[in-house]
C-alpha cells in the first residue's frame, strides 16, 4: 500500500508543482541564457531505481564550459574515501544567477518533471552521478533500492555542509525507516529550509 500511495503522491504532487514552477523556470532560463552563452537547462545521466540510468533535468547554474575550464574538479580518483564535500561553498564554476537558484533550489524545479515521468520520487535519496556512485561500495545497492527523489533526510539535517558519507548514513537511514508520515513530514520541512537558505551553496 506504501508503494501506491507513494506513487500517486508523486503524480499528483509532482504535476501540480511542476505546473506552478513552471513560469519560474521559464523567467529564469531566459535570465540564464542573457547572462551566459548556452542552454540554459542542464540535461545529466544520473543512476536510478536498481541502477538504472536515466537523465536528469535542471536549469544550469554552471558555465557551459565548466569541465574544460575547471577539470580538476570534476576529477574524483583523488577521493579514496567518502568523506569530502561535493559541493563547494566557494565554486568557480557557478554563474552569478546560479549562485541564487541554488540558494533557493530554483535549479532542481525541471526536477517535477522527472518525477511525473517516474524516474524520481518527490522524496528519496538523490540520484547520484555514475563516476561517483562508484566509490560507495558496500552502500550501493541498498542506496539504489529505491527510486531517487528530490529531498531526502539529507536534505533537511545538513544539505551541503555534510560530507557525502554523513549523506549517504542520513538517506539510507531513511530509506530502512521509510513510511508515507515520514515522507510528508520531510516535504514540509523541505520547504521552511527551501525558505530560509538553510546549509546550501
Amino acid at each position: 500500500m506504501y508503494k501506491f500511495f507513494k506513487r500517486l503522491l508523486d503524480i499528483i504532487g509532482g504535476t501540480v508543482l511542476f505546473i506552478i514552477s513552471l513560469p519560474i523556470i521559464l523567467i529564469t532560463a531566459i535570465i540564464i541564457r542573457f547572462e551566459s552563452k548556452g542552454s540554459p537547462f542542464f540535461f545529466q545521466t544520473r543512476i536510478g531505481l536498481h541502477g538504472k540510468p536515466f537523465k536528469i533535468f535542471k536549469l544550469r547554474g554552471m558555465f557551459v564550459d565548466a569541465r574544460e575550464r575547471f577539470p580538476e574538479l570534476y576529477d574524483y580518483s583523488a577521493n579514496t574515501t567518502l568523506d569530502f564535500h561535493f559541493h563547494y561553498e566557494y565554486d568557480p564554476r557557478v554563474t552569478k544567477t546560479g549562485h541564487i537558484i541554488r540558494k533557493y533550489s530554483i535549479d532542481e524545479l525541471p526536477n517535477f518533471f522527472n518525477v511525473v515521468m517516474g524516474d524520481m520520487s518527490l522524496v528519496g535519496p538523490r540520484p547520484e552521478i555514475p563516476d561517483i556512485l562508484q566509490k560507495y561500495e558496500q552502500f550501493k545497492e541498498e542506496y539504489i533500492s529505491v527510486k531517487p527523489g528530490i529531498t531526502c533526510s539529507s536534505k533537511i539535517s545538513g544539505r551541503d555542509t555534510l560530507t557525502k558519507l554523513e549523506t549517504i548514513e542520513l538517506d539510507l537511514n531513511y530509506i530502512r525507516t521509510r513510511n508515507l508520515k515520514k515522507d510528508i513530514h520531510i516535504l514540509l520541512t523541505t520547504f521552511t529550509q527551501v525558505i530560509l537558505k538553510k546549509n546550501v551553496y
